[in-house]
Parts: C-alpha cells; structure tokens; sequence
C-alpha cells in the first residue's frame, strides 16, 4: 500500500471515529439496562397466575421451597426470563460481526442459513440419537451453525459475479427453506413432530437451569471475544484493504468472528430454537444511536437484543392467555418490514 494510501486509510479511520458517539452509547446501555431488568420483573410476575412484583423479589432473595409462588417463579418463569435474555444478547452480537466482517447490512443469522443448519443437525439428534442429553444437543447445533454458514457462502460463492448482499440473502432463503422442509420430514418419519416443532417454531417455555448452566459458559467466553475483537471489526467495516493498510490479520480477524458467530448462534438456537431477525434489527439501531464504532456497538446490541425477546416473549404470552403465540412470529412482525425496507434500500444503492 502506498504512501498516500495509507494516509488516506488513517483519514478514513479518524473519520469513522468522528462519526462514534460514545456519550450517547453510555445513555444507550444505562436507558436499555433498566428497561431490561423492569422487563425481566414484569415478564416473571405475568403468567397464568399473575405474582406481585413484591412477591418476584422475595422469591429471589430469599426464596422459600414451601411458597408455590416461589416455587413458580424460580423453577418456571425465571429461567425463561434469563435464557430469552441470553440469546437475544447472542443472536444481536452475532447479527452485529456478520454485518461488520462481511460489510453486509443484511447479515443475519436467521437469514443466512445459521439458524436453519443448527435446527436441522438437531433434527438429526432427535431422530437418530432420542433422549440425548443437552450438552451434545448444543455442540450438534455448533456444527449444524457451522455447516449452514459454509453452505450458504458456498452456493453464493456460485453465481456468476460472486457475493453481494441480496445473492447471500437469497441463498440463505432457499437453503433455509431445504433444511426446515427436511427437519419436518425427519420429524414426521421418525415420529419426533413436537420436538422438531419446537425448535423450528422458537419459543423460551421449555427452558431450564441446567440449560443456562451450560450454555453460559460458551454464551460469557463468546461475548467476551466479541468485545476483545470490536475494535479489529470497525477497521475491517472500513474495507480489507484499509484494515491490512493498518497492520490487521484480516485472516485471522475473520476466523475469530467466525468462530464467535457459530459459537453464539448454535447457543441460542440449542435453547429457544430457530428465532431470525433479531440480528437484522437490533446491530442497525444500535449502530443508528451510537455510531459506527463496534467497541460500542457490540455491548449495545447485546443489552438490545435481550430487551427485544424478553418484551417479544412477554408479548406473546399476552396475546390470547392463556395459550402463547411463537416468540418468533412476534419478532418477525417487526422484522419482516424492516428486511424489506433494508433489501429495497440495498438495491438502490447498487
């Protein structure tokens, strides 16, 4: 890279950095931090048998096994409160270094193909391997994350003119669509119909201690590398040339992310299922508030997305109590015109 070149590069940086606003990012997560612990207060407190918000925090600090409300809340309600928190914080972040790494404002896990290929290896499970324990359920959706982002970079990789944003979207649809129709034919054959549907449909209801216990660990180290890689994202958001202009392993920083995307997508699809849009939605408002800085971005979208799927599961269990509609129905009715808005934006620009 020349001399000229280079300098262009720091420019360009100085500029990206101009364009963060990191007064309003802390306003952001302290604002979006209480919204989420009311959320999570009142989603606990509403259910079939409506508990007192009082009756929430008694049961929490000092929790009595003998009190059926307690009990309620700590076995039942608190752990799909927490698990729906941790994966909208997964499905955000991982949402938010795909669009960083590929420069791609359609990325997403849900409509790349991530989602699908964890839920159709966990088809797989289910069919061939019945009563598996969780563990093994999330490290098959570990490879079943990794084996539908391959596939889809794969056949985009096909068409004539390489990858763009609609071609890797279009791809992730079509593959998308294979691998559910698949997951029910295995569900119908092999007599697995509620536990496929589950997972297909997305939903916190069945969630347990002993799934936050295990994924918590993937969820923390993941998240972690996430922030440890924010800033190498923001250069590579600028461009593969600009980012090795400025001394980074391009290669290296993509593998990383890589890495931490299948890692957080195969969690959070090992718990709730197959939820899109979450990682569509959540990367560009933060990125609207608080700039172009991934050192922002990232916590931002974490506090985010755990906002939206507690208030999307409470929603739904509001709509006809006291059945409960699909979490993910209640997200896509946001997140379909924000798509289609985005995809149309995308068009023009090309």
């Amino acid at each position: 890279m020349s001399l000229h070149q280079t300098s262009h590069s720091y420019t360009s940086v100085k500029e990206k950095k101009n364009h963060s606003r990191p007064q309003a990012a802390v306003l952001l997560l302290i604002f979006s931090s209480a919204a989420l612990l009311l959320s999570i207060g009142w989603s606990t407190a509403f259910g079939a048998a409506n508990i007192s918000l009082a009756t929430v925090w008694d049961a929490i600090v000092h929790f009595n096994p003998e009190i059926l409300e307690h009990q309620i809340i700590q076995t039942i309600r608190l752990p799909r409160v927490i698990g729906g928190a941790l994966v909208g914080a997964c499905f955000a972040v991982a949402g938010a270094i795909m669009q960083g790494i590929t420069r791609n404002p359609l990325a997403d896990s849900g409509l790349l193909g991530i989602n699908a290929g964890a839920g159709f290896v966990m088809a797989l499970s289910f069919a061939f391997y019945p009563g598996l324990s969780f563990i093994y359920l999330m490290l098959f959706s570990f490879v079943g994350a990794g084996l539908g982002a391959g596939l889809v970079y794969g056949i985009g990789s096909l068409t004539r003119g390489g990858l763009t944003p609609i071609r890797l979207v279009l791809a992730g649809a079509a593959l998308s669509s294979l691998l559910y129709a698949l997951s029910e034919a295995l569900a119908f054959h092999y007599n697995v119909d509620q536990d496929i549907a589950f997972w297909n449909a997305g939903g916190t209801a069945g969630t347990k201690w002993i799934h936050i216990k295990i994924v918590f660990p993937w969820i923390a180290v993941a998240l972690t590398g996430a922030l440890a890689l924010s800033h190498s994202i923001t250069l590579l958001s600028l461009g593969n040339d600009i980012a090795k202009g400025l001394g980074q392993h391009t290669t290296l920083v993509k593998l990383f992310s890589a890495i931490v995307v299948l890692i957080l997508a195969g969690a959070a699809v090992s718990v709730i299922g197959a939820i899109g849009f979450v990682g569509l939605i959540i990367p560009h408002l933060a990125r609207y508030v608080v700039g172009v800085d991934y050192r922002w971005i990232i916590p931002c979208s974490a506090v985010l997305g755990s906002l939206l799927v507690v208030l999307s599961d409470l929603a739904a269990r509001m709509v006809n109590p006291p059945h409960e509609a699909p979490v993910s129905a209640v997200i896509a009715l946001i997140g379909v015109p924000f798509f289609l808005y985005l995809a149309r934006k995308q068009r023009r620009e090309l």
